[in-house]
């Protein structure tokens, strides 16, 4: 053996047989080491010995009067013991039985005898020996000494009881021993006690402090069976209470069966197999299904677990794995369902026939597009996904992304985490019932992502064609098919889409509307809609007024039957320009249910009412009007331009003001701007400075004269390259003196050469400045088949003007210095360009 440790613990055969050696005596003994344990006066202890030296000394023993010095190692895994290695205190043993095993180690059984310090180790000899002194202890019990041996052998007593490992006769043999030495030894041999704290029993050499130190052990020891005791009595009762149930629901079993009755849960279990095989799942969510159903059948209905795996099934069972609705093919129908639906939006209806044409004669193998639409609010978009819901004869669901800041929301929790759900891809897909819904992603833009992942990174596998027939939802753990889904997003700004995201999108932009478009709308869905919401009108109502327009009868509300309240055309002009301006008809429909509401009270009261809506009625049911109609200046002003710009609620005009002061060349900007369009005041002014003579400015001004730019409505934060042009024409107007045209508006970049380079958001900018009431255009020559989306009857009452330089931009812009001359339609034609 390669080193020594008992077997077990054993109690002196013989307590009369202990050698007792003369007072003080010094002796020299050879040494065995002990490894993991403690040998004790008067105890008896079997060892295996395995080591060389350790087995010398034994030899030496047995050939001279059978004695060994027993101490203890302090490390037990070091082999080559050193004096270093062990305590200075051990106790002197006879070898009472020595066994000699086949592979040279010794079983020995020693007896203990007394302690004994080690005065001196001795390394010269093939067995490690020690010079050692014998210590005797005093035996005197006095009352303290007998007291704490009481309270001793009563702890003791207890340890026993409840100890799983101790013998039922140690307390005996302990009550026994009438020495207090001898029996803090006996009892300190028996405990399950680590080698320092043994040791530290063996060299307390005070009778009274070792029988305080093992009274100390003896009451931790008590607290650790107590709290084992408790925490096993309560695991036990769960079991037998466990096992009760089992053999008493085994039973009703057996009785049920013999009733002729079926046992509830086996009832149930029963209606899930069915529910599952039923459901039509794929092989491998059928196998999931059904191995996680054998696993709840054994585990009871009061367990956790049981509620959870239930849970988890019926969500497998409700998710739609095969159901799918049948496409309606006919595209004459679905044509009239949409233009029914939505007034404008050609492109919008066009791509939507053109995907049902394709998917007649593809059928399955056709993917489905992943379609975004982008405008301002109000324009329609989510409406919009309704209508082709209607029209592909599909089921029609949507979830808003605004604002989720979790991945979770977008995968799902894994089934670890307590409450855990699916993500809203598979609730929404559940709500559907189909496989084949149109889905709508609403607010896409407005995504966010914080330290719980990124939703658009997660989104990325479920609008990707080729990644989506196998989207895995955490909560499911199983691929599911979204490939037949037809997905529609929606954002009012395509710019915070990640762009892998927006690369596996078909984007299709939804301008603002025109008044015109505005007014249309009004006709057919607004006001039909507020007159029935506010009683005004019969249901019949709103379905006559659409029909009357799309078949182009005489569709003014004013002339159709069955409502209390009728809206006059330039009622709704006027609504439409004083008190709405935006891009939308959100505002619009709360205008005129504003109306509509205050008419309802005065029906609701009996008070008489004006049953059609005039114009001049509108300053009592809506106060003053909110926005002027008309140019966005009152006259032709020197230093001030009016460009055009892009928001989310849809294009617009700003006005760009240049005043000059005397100083020394400093140019201020004020308005909040961003930096790109403070780069393009910088560079309008470099072109003005380089161009001074041919302009017909002295260089020397812009040396003695302060320059402040300034973009009003200043609690709006603004940027972009875009209003280049116009900050150049405000600080040319401004030094030359010549005022600007108030009914033109310009947009386009400039460089330091005068180039006037193309921009973004033309056809939004240009349906702002015709809402502003402008009537000449300046455009980047470039930007002129961006026209294309332009509304046919919106070019026709604008002039258009195409130009490549800064110089031809003045001269369209700006009037003659002396008589304030305006150009005529003929002289705005710049470059061959026409209006």
């Amino acid at each position: 053996m390669p080193e020594e440790s008992p077997i077990l613990f054993d109690f002196p055969l013989n307590p009369e047989s202990v050698l007792i050696d003369g007072q003080g005596q010094e002796r020299v003994l050879p040494v065995v080491p002990l490894i993991n344990t403690v040998l004790f006066p008067h105890m008896l202890t079997p060892l295996f010995v395995g080591r060389e030296r350790s087995v010398a000394a034994i030899e030496e023993a047995m050939s001279s009067d059978r004695m060994i010095l027993a101490v203890a190692q302090r490390e037990p895994d070091i082999e080559d013991v050193g004096p270093a290695d062990l305590y200075t205190i051990g106790v002197e043993a006879v070898i009472q039985r020595i066994l000699k095993m086949p592979d040279g180690s010794i079983s020995i059984v020693v007896q203990g005898q007394r302690r004994m310090r080690v005065v001196e180790y001795i390394q010269d000899r093939q067995a490690l020996h020690a010079h050692s002194v014998a210590i005797y202890e005093n035996t005197e019990k006095t009352i303290a000494v007998e007291a704490m041996m009481r309270a001793v052998l009563s702890l003791f007593e207890k340890v026993v009881k409840l100890s799983r490992t101790l013998p039922d006769d140690a307390y005996i043999m302990a009550m026994n021993v009438s020495e207090p030495g001898w029996l803090a030894d006996l009892i300190a041999s028996t405990l399950p006690l680590d080698v320092p704290r043994r040791q530290e029993i063996l060299e307390t050499l005070d009778v009274e402090e070792r029988l305080r130190r093992l009274s100390i052990m003896l009451s931790q020891e008590l607290d650790v069976l107590e709290l084992e005791s408790r925490i096993h009595t309560q695991v036990q009762k769960e079991v037998d209470r466990s096992q009760r149930e089992f053999f008493l629901r085994e039973q009703m079993k057996a009785i049920q069966r013999e009733l002729g009755q079926t046992d509830p849960i086996q009832r149930e279990m029963d209606e899930l197999r069915e529910r599952i095989l039923a459901a039509a799942m794929p092989e491998r969510a059928q196998a999931k299904a059904l191995e996680e159903l054998e696993r709840m059948e054994m585990m009871p209905p009061a367990s956790p677990e049981y509620s959870v795996l239930r849970t988890y099934l019926d969500w497998l069972i409700h998710v739609p794995w095969s159901q799918q609705t049948e496409d309606d093919t006919d595209l004459v129908r679905a044509a009239a369902t949409l233009e029914r639906n939505h007034y404008g939006l050609p492109r919008v209806k066009e791509r939507i026939l053109e995907f049902m044409a394709a998917r007649m004669l593809a059928g399955p193998r056709l993917k489905s597009p992943i379609i975004c639409f982008v405008g301002p609010p109000g324009v329609g978009k989510t409406s919009l996904g309704r209508s082709i819901a209607e029209a592909l004869g599909r089921r029609f669901v949507r979830i808003s992304l605004g604002g989720v800041h979790d991945e979770a929301e977008i995968r799902g929790h894994r089934r670890t985490y307590i409450g855990a759900l699916p993500g809203r891809i598979i609730k929404a897909m559940k709500d559907a019932g189909t496989i084949n819904p149109v889905f709508m992603l609403d607010e896409i833009d407005k995504l966010g992502s914080d330290f719980r992942g990124d939703p658009a990174s997660a989104l990325l596998e479920v609008l990707d064609p080729e990644q989506n027939v196998a989207f895995t939802d955490h909560y499911l753990d199983l691929p599911y098919d979204l490939s037949r889904v037809l997905f529609i997003t929606t954002a009012n700004l395509l710019d915070p889409i990640p762009p892998a995201l927006r690369d596996r999108m078909e984007v299709i932009h939804l301008p603002g509307y025109t008044e015109e478009e505005k007014l249309e709308i009004a006709r057919r869905f607004l006001v039909p809609r507020q007159l029935e919401a506010n009683g005004l009108a019969s249901p019949e109502y709103a379905v006559q007024s659409v029909v009357a327009a799309v078949h182009n009868r005489n569709a003014s509300p004013e002339n159709i039957p069955g409502a209390a309240l009728r809206f006059s055309d330039s009622a709704l002009r006027q609504i439409i320009r004083g008190y709405t301006y935006e891009a939308g008809v959100r505002n619009l429909e709360r205008e005129i249910g504003a109306i509509c509401r205050k008419v309802a009270r005065r029906v609701a009261e009996g008070r008489s009412y004006a049953h059609i809506v005039q114009p001049a009625a509108l300053m009592r049911y809506l106060g003053p009007p909110r926005y002027l109609y008309g140019l966005a200046e009152q006259q032709d002003e020197i230093g001030v331009a009016t460009g055009m710009s892009w928001t989310a609620n849809g294009g617009d005009v700003m006005a760009v003001e240049v005043s000059l002061m005397k100083g020394r060349g400093v140019l201020s900007l004020t308005g909040q701007l961003g930096e790109v369009m403070r780069e393009s005041a910088q560079a309008a002014l470099s072109f003005a400075r380089a161009n001074a003579e041919t302009l017909g400015i002295k260089p020397k001004r812009f040396e003695t004269t302060d320059i402040h730019i300034h973009v009003p409505v200043g609690a709006v934060p603004k940027d972009g390259p875009s209003a280049g042009i116009t900050m150049a024409t405000a600080l040319i107007s401004a030094f030359t003196g010549r005022p600007v045209r108030r009914d033109v508006a310009m947009t386009g970049e400039i460089t330091l050469r005068g180039r006037v380079l193309p921009v973004g958001g033309v056809k939004e900018k240009v349906l702002g400045a015709h809402r502003a009431g402008i009537h000449t255009i300046i455009l980047p020559r470039r930007n002129a088949v961006d026209l294309e989306e332009v509304p046919a009857h919106v070019k026709r009452r604008l002039n258009f003007v195409y130009v490549d330089h800064m110089m031809d931009v003045i001269k369209c812009a700006l009037c003659e210095r002396s008589s304030d001359k305006r150009p005529t339609a003929e002289e705005t034609t710049v470059n061959g360009a026409q209006p």
